[in-house]
Parts: structure tokens; C-alpha cells; sequence
């Protein structure tokens, strides 16, 4: 029987894969021509690569996708002594800008895209930061958080969609991104429409919170997942030598997408900022009506707190003290001086109105 305080016989630790297999690989796919995506994992990559086979894929037409989970201790271990990708790629996920951009770095691309967590709530803290390498023959992804596009990408490939280029699989990614980007425009809006009626209808409450919601999850998807046009055009100009022609149009196609949506992430921001002040106006009125009846009833107050404070004052000559119906005259004189000022006040009110 072993030793229990032996080595052998204690439990070994292992570290987290988060979803990836020991190296942090999430996905990995050897895309030939007119062919559907072959999996390779950790391992049959690192073979690869160590082979130069980013060099001859390039040569044939063949490019291979991988796709990391950055959360994972070994990937960026793994990543830096066999991808040999730029530094740019290793220092962003560290940086604090996250805005999205599409620019060359060398003879590749590397691009910055914000994408929503895969259990999307309808918050601004539910968008998060994919990073992408491009060059001939390989593609590598990075994420530390499941994404919505990234992960409908995948179960395109794993279904058998066919990916012709580099380029091709990141306007692919664009697309789907765009796509999700307007599902949450469209649900937004949906929900917008219902709380306009409501504001229109007088039911003001509890819906400030939730339009302050949407507006900053507006102003955050406008701001991060939208390629910066200036990145992409230079980019445009001068493109690295395996993106072709075909592909510099579908990345200016994918930018005319991504403005089209902005567009109405714009027209929505402005909604809600009109809604906001609609909603902000009636609230105002309402508590102008509250102080108004507030101080209505302080001024129709006044006679009798005036009056029981002098009747209530320990000194002599206290006017009808000695009168056996005094109190019945005081509360006759204190309800007549109300009765007037009440009049008084609705007459004012009514002819105001």
C-alpha cells in the first residue's frame, strides 16, 4: 500500500483551462483551398509553426486560424515563443485604450474588436475586447471573456463554412459583429418604444433608471465597437502584401456596414436624450404641483396657528377669557379667515387656468 505522504499518492494540481485545452488553445482550424476547415489542436500547431508552415501556407493558399483564451496562464507563454507575433499584439491587452481599429503593423494586420459577453444583459459593462493577428498563412485570435461573434464564427467553421483567406475569416467576423451589433440596436429600440408610451401616458416612474441604462450602453457600443475609420482607411492605402484587392473591398464594405449602424446607435442616443427630458419635465411638473399644494395648505394653516399661539400666551387681556361662548366665536373667526383664504386662492387658481 503507498505512502499517502509520498509524492505518487498525493492529487495532482492542475491549473484551469477556462474552456481551452493545456496551452490556452480555445479553437483551431487549417483552412485549404475550396476545402472546409480541418481541426488541429495545440500541439499539431506548434509543429506547424516550428516548421514554417505560416511561410509555405501562404505560398499554397492555406492559412491557419488560432484562437486563444488569454485568461489562461501558459498561452501567452506559448504565444510568444512560437507565433512570433508583434509586439502590439502582447501590449494592447495590457494597454488601457480599447477602442477598435484595424491597422498594419509590418507585413500584417492586427486588429482591435470589441464584441458583447456571451450572456449579454442589456448593460455597458457586457462588452469586452478581442485581439487579432493577421499575416499570410495564419490568423490568431485572443479573448478573455466568451464573445457573442467570435463564438457564432466558430460554429460556422465547425458546421463546414469555408474560409477562401486571412481577410475572409476577419470580414466574417465583422459581419457577425455588425449583425449582433443591430440585434441589439433593434431590442433596445423595441424596448425604447414601450417606455416613450409610457412616458406619453403620464407613467413616468421607474423607467429614468433604465433610459440612463440604455443611453450609456448606447454611448459605449458607439464608442468601442465600431472600427475607427481613420486606422481603416490609411490601412486601405497601403495594404500589407497578402491582402488582395477583393479583400481590401470587403474590409471598406464591412466599414460602410459598421456606419450604417452607427447611424442608428446615433438616432437611438438621440431618442433617449429626448425621451429623457420629456420624462425629466413631467417629474418637474409633478413636483411643482406637490409644492404648490404644499405651501396651499401651509397659507391656509397660517390663521389658526396664529391665532392659538396668541390665545396661548399666559398674560392678561386674553380677548373673550371671561366670555362663556368665546371658544365658539374663536373657532368661527379662525374657520371664516380659512373659508377666505381658500376662496381666495381658488379664485386666483381658477382664473389662472
Amino acid at each position: 500500500m503507498p505512502d499517502p505522504s509520498s509524492p505518487s499518492a498525493r492529487p495532482a494540481l492542475t491549473t484551469p483551462n477556462y474552456g481551452a485545452d493545456a496551452n490556452g488553445l480555445i479553437c483551431g482550424y487549417r483552412f485549404r483551398p475550396d476545402a472546409a476547415g480541418e481541426p488541429i489542436d495545440s500541439d499539431e500547431a506548434a509543429a506547424w509553426l516550428r516548421a514554417g508552415g505560416a511561410a509555405q501556407a501562404a505560398a499554397d493558399g492555406s492559412f491557419v486560424w488560432l484562437h486563444f483564451n488569454l485568461s489562461h496562464a501558459r498561452c501567452e507563454q506559448w504565444l510568444r515563443s512560437l507565433a512570433a507575433l508583434g509586439d502590439e499584439f502582447f501590449e494592447a491587452p495590457h494597454a488601457g485604450s480599447r477602442s477598435s481599429r484595424i491597422e498594419r503593423e509590418g507585413d500584417a494586420l492586427f486588429a482591435v474588436i470589441n464584441d458583447v459577453l456571451f450572456d449579454f444583459s442589456f448593460d455597458a459593462n457586457d462588452v469586452s475586447t478581442l485581439w487579432v493577428h493577421l499575416r499570410g498563412g495564419l490568423v490568431v485570435s485572443a479573448r478573455r471573456q466568451p464573445l457573442r461573434s467570435i463564438d457564432r464564427l466558430r460554429a460556422d467553421v465547425k458546421r463546414g463554412e469555408r474560409l477562401a483567406t486571412p481577410v475572409a475569416l476577419l470580414d466574417n467576423l465583422l459581419r457577425d459583429q455588425a449583425d449582433e451589433l443591430q440585434r441589439i440596436v433593434r431590442s433596445a429600440t423595441e424596448r425604447i418604444d414601450d417606455i416613450e408610451d409610457a412616458v406619453l401616458a403620464g407613467t413616468t416612474g421607474g423607467h429614468s433608471a433604465e433610459l440612463s441604462r440604455l443611453r450609456r450602453l448606447a454611448v459605449r457600443l458607439q464608442r468601442w465597437l465600431a472600427p475607427e475609420p481613420g486606422a481603416l482607411m490609411r490601412m486601405l492605402a497601403n495594404p500589407p502584401p497578402f491582402v488582395s484587392s477583393g479583400d481590401a473591398e470587403r474590409l471598406r464594405q464591412a466599414g460602410e456596414d459598421f456606419a450604417l449602424v452607427l447611424r442608428d446607435i446615433a438616432a437611438l442616443q438621440e431618442r433617449i436624450r429626448l425621451l429623457q427630458d420629456e420624462a425629466a419635465a413631467r417629474v418637474a411638473v409633478e413636483n411643482n404641483r406637490s409644492l404648490f399644494m404644499l405651501s396651499t395648505v401651509t397659507v391656509m394653516a397660517l390663521p389658526i396657528n396664529l391665532i392659538a399661539g396668541l390665545m396661548g400666551m399666559n398674560v392678561g387681556g386674553i380677548p373673550l377669557a371671561e366670555h362663556p361662548h368665546g371658544f365658539v366665536w374663536m373657532v368661527l373667526v379662525v374657520v371664516s379667515i380659512t373659508a377666505l383664504l381658500g376662496w381666495l386662492i381658488w379664485h386666483r387658481m381658477h382664473r389662472n387656468s
